[in-house]
């Protein structure tokens, strides 16, 4: 970065000296033991400016005017007057009192009366020296060392080098109050907290004692399993469901309850050895109680290998064996429960299905009854066969009768007084028949024939039959739901029994300590990001 230097100019014009006029030659006033009194000071041949020429450096009687003016004990005030007035005539002065000189030989009163705005100086001050008489004789000292000035591009120079020095320690004073700001706002805001949390993880917690537990819910395989019904059973899939039910029970108010009534769950938790924060307050609410619960009784289930698993935690190992036990029980008896209703519907369904069957079987049967007294019928196939029997015993009298007409008939001198008798039998024979044929499908004065009723019988011995078989179907079902009530279908089986630990499982204070401090740093920086986005906006 470039700075622009800002310094005052005395000199608005350059000196003649720097245009190449020739330095006059200075005398020698100067002697070898003055020079060995102040072996610094300037020798009789030397101006002060080493090799460089100046205008009026080696002037004939200058010398001699400025130790005269020098004797004059001018005044500081006085001498910046004086080369203000030569810088303004364009005078080549070398220091101030060669600017009087200068002045009073261009004819100008170095020192005399003004416009008032000659009499303010660069600074803003009025000179008290030209508002009031100074006299001609003045107690001050005797010599005034001649200022020498440095050059304009040497003050820029230096102005320059000085600005950067000053950015340079303005930037490193800004950066060591901002690292001090940052610095103040990490220690408030994740150091100090850090801090608090750790003395609570360290010293103030309770000791608390997790005791785990693992077990899986299994299924008894029934020997009646087959096809796509028994392809998931054994597996984990088969109990899927009864383990999330499981899980939700031990998660709810009501296993939290039972707890409570049967191991004082609250007022374990509410006694003095607990620290302020987990302590519950006696005779809370019960909302407060569950997030207890469910802070310190911590399940989970694994749907691949359909496992639950369980932790409780407790201020002492014994009260924590105690607990898990406890919820072990309550799990197997929603298990139970979640059967239960399963094999009573399964057991009521198969007796009103049997019971229905029976009842059914029984109006098929009285209507095959009906229709044996109503018709006078015993059994339509035994009417059948008699009346098919009597028709073919007829159909063989009547053929031999026939045959026996015939052969009569062929000889050539027929017996009439034999065959009259078989005319008239073998008539009789067939009226017979078709009187019989007609029976069996020709209605009667009832006006059902022996077929119809033939019918009605068989499909009412059908419907019985049928019955029959259902009856048999719904014992059969009947005796298996009364068997697969008696046994337990589903039941808990732990894999990982509760053990009581032998040192404390929480809390665990390192592990805590960092994840405060991880958290905290998270909400600063996100703080600081928003912050800075949202001052960007603005000022953009």
């Amino acid at each position: 970065m470039t700075t622009k230097p800002t310094v005052n100019r005395f000199r608005l014009r350059r000196p003649d000296f720097l245009s190449g006029v020739p330095a006059p030659a200075r005398p020698a006033s100067s002697t070898p033991a003055a020079d060995a009194a102040a072996p610094f000071a300037p020798t009789a041949g030397d101006d002060g400016f080493g090799e460089v020429a100046y205008p009026t450096a080696g002037a004939g009687g200058a010398p001699t005017e400025i130790d005269a003016i020098r004797r004059e004990g001018l005044t500081g005030r006085q001498l910046r007057r004086a080369r203000h007035l030569a810088q303004k005539h364009n005078l080549p002065a070398t220091s101030d009192f060669d600017a009087v000189r200068l002045l009073r030989k261009a004819g100008i009163d170095p020192f005399g009366q003004g416009p008032v705005i000659d009499m303010i100086a660069p600074g803003g001050e009025v000179e008290a020296s030209r508002a009031l008489t100074v006299p001609d004789k003045v107690q001050l000292p005797k010599t005034v060392k001649p200022v020498q000035l440095p050059t304009t591009e040497v003050r820029a120079e230096q102005s320059h080098a000085a600005d950067i020095l000053r950015i340079q320690r303005d930037i490193a004073r800004r950066r060591r109050r901002k690292m001090a700001s940052l610095a103040g706002r990490l220690a408030f805001f994740v150091v100090l907290p850090t801090i608090l949390a750790a003395w609570y993880y360290f010293v103030v917690a309770t000791k608390l004692y997790a005791t785990r537990t693992e077990f899986v819910i299994q299924q008894a395989e029934s020997p009646r399993a087959a096809g796509l019904g028994g392809l998931f059973q054994g597996t984990q899939f088969a109990t899927s469901q009864d383990s999330i039910a499981v899980q939700g029970y031990m998660q709810s108010r009501d296993a939290m309850l039972r707890l409570d009534a049967d191991q004082h769950f609250r007022d374990h938790f509410s006694a003095p050895n607990i620290d302020p924060i987990q302590r519950l307050k006696p005779g809370g609410s019960l909302e407060e109680a569950y997030k207890a619960y469910r802070r310190n009784v911590k399940i989970s289930y694994d749907p691949t290998d359909g496992v639950i698993r369980m932790e409780v935690i407790a201020a002492d190992p014994e009260t924590s064996i105690a607990f898990s036990r406890a919820l072990i029980g309550y799990a197997e008896q929603q298990v139970d429960q979640l059967t239960l209703r399963l094999r009573g519907d399964q057991m009521k369904g198969a007796e009103e299905s049997y019971a229905s069957a029976e009842t059914k079987m029984l109006e098929a049967q009285r209507s095959v009854v009906t229709l044996q007294e109503k018709f006078k019928v015993l059994s339509s196939e035994v009417e059948v066969s008699l009346l098919s029997q009597q028709i073919g015993q007829l159909d063989t009298q009547l053929s031999q009768d026939r045959l026996s007409l015939a052969q009569m008939e062929s000889n050539a001198t027929p017996n009439l007084a034999r065959m009259e008798p078989l005319k008239r039998r073998i008539a009789a024979l067939e009226g017979e028949i078709a009187t019989l044929r007609a029976r069996m499908t020709s209605a009667d004065e009832t006006g059902q024939s022996l077929a119809s009723i033939q019918g009605e019988l068989a499909m009412a011995q059908a419907d019985v039959q049928t019955r029959q078989l259902l009856l048999a179907q719904a014992m059969q079902q009947l005796e298996t739901a009364r068997i697969e009530a008696g046994r337990q279908v589903r039941y808990l089986s732990l894999s990982v029994a509760p053990v009581a630990p032998d040192e404390p499982t929480y809390p665990r204070a390192f592990e805590s300590t960092a994840v405060a401090f991880l958290v905290f740093a998270g909400i600063y920086l996100m703080i600081s990001m928003t912050i800075a986005i949202l001052r960007e906006q603005v000022t953009a």
